[in-house]
């Protein structure tokens, strides 16, 4: 049997697993299923971001439609909003991680690695299994038995320990998820402006970084033709993409999260809430406000 199968029939004596709950009361929760030959679930949607680990069998997942083979050792992504179900070939045990927004905003983790996470997860669009490389689900296998056993065993600092595999997860997620953003680019793009995309997402919070003059000095191409370099290699101009990425950001951090206009606002470099409520609208056609309420 299976390290991972086996721990399961322990885990569920000692640990308070949450089963079937829609709407996350913490920033992240636990879920390991039983090994099931009929999905007890149809088609439903989350509120909240959810990592779906194949811990044993073969089938099929929907995701908004969309058909998706999946296999033991495989990992899903879905998105606030998503909607999936499952189709089982064969007897199918399911280890889901939950978390939410709060996550995102805990103090116990680093804001810097924390907005990464959360631009990464927030702007993709997640299309199957995100690890697709053997040495990566490799170490997506080990962290994710690492942490059923800690869960089993509830040692000293048990709950830091689960924070930390948690954590580990998600960076090789965001890791994977941003190479694959970096490969899907349109095949005429060279490595300088792979390079500039990472570099706006890595620093989107800082504004004054983002100027093409910025820009320009440090990637090596002259302030005058950086914009056309840019363009001629997304067919985006870099105050486009500038844009179009900010504007998601915040759409998300509007639909998702109580954070205050104004703190919104500050966050992202604006110089107060008037400035931010002009900057949506003229892209949106409504006020930051207007598109929460909505």
């Amino acid at each position: 049997m299976h390290d991972i199968e086996m721990l399961y029939f322990y885990i569920i004596k000692g640990y308070n697993i949450v089963m079937k709950q829609d709407y996350l009361q913490q920033p992240f929760e636990l879920d390991l299923k039983e090994a099931m030959n009929v999905c007890p679930r149809g088609e439903h949607s989350v509120s909240f971001f959810e990592l779906v680990y194949i811990v044993s069998g073969k089938g099929t997942q929907d995701i908004n439609g969309n058909q998706f083979s999946y296999r033991q050792g495989n990992l899903f992504l879905l998105a606030p909003e998503d909607s999936h179900s499952f189709t089982f070939e064969t007897e199918t045990q399911l280890f889901f991680i939950r978390f939410n927004k709060v996550f995102f905003h805990s103090h116990q983790i680093t804001t810097t690695f924390l907005q990464r996470l959360e631009q990464t997860f927030s702007t993709h669009t997640f299309q199957g299994t995100i690890i697709k490389d053997e040495r990566e689900e490799r170490i997506i296998k080990n962290l994710m038995e690492s942490l059923l056993m800690e869960m089993n065993h509830k040692n000293f600092y048990a709950n830091e320990v689960i924070q930390l595999l948690v954590q580990s997860i998600l960076t090789i997620v965001a890791r994977n998820l941003m190479q694959e953003t970096i490969i899907s680019i349109d095949e005429k793009t060279d490595n300088k402006a792979a390079d500039i995309i990472q570099y706006v997402h890595g620093n989107i919070y800082d504004p004054e970084k983002l100027t093409a003059e910025n820009i320009s000095i440090i990637f090596g191409i002259s302030k005058t033709y950086v914009g056309r370099y840019f363009k001629n290699q997304t067919d985006k101009t870099l105050h486009e993409y500038i844009t179009q990425y900010k504007i998601g950001l915040i759409e998300n951090r509007l639909k998702y999260s109580d954070m205050r206009i104004n703190e919104i606002a500050n966050e992202f470099g604006f110089t107060d809430k008037s400035h931010l409520n002009r900057f949506f609208k003229k892209l949106k056609g409504v006020s930051p406000s207007a598109f929460r309420n909505e």
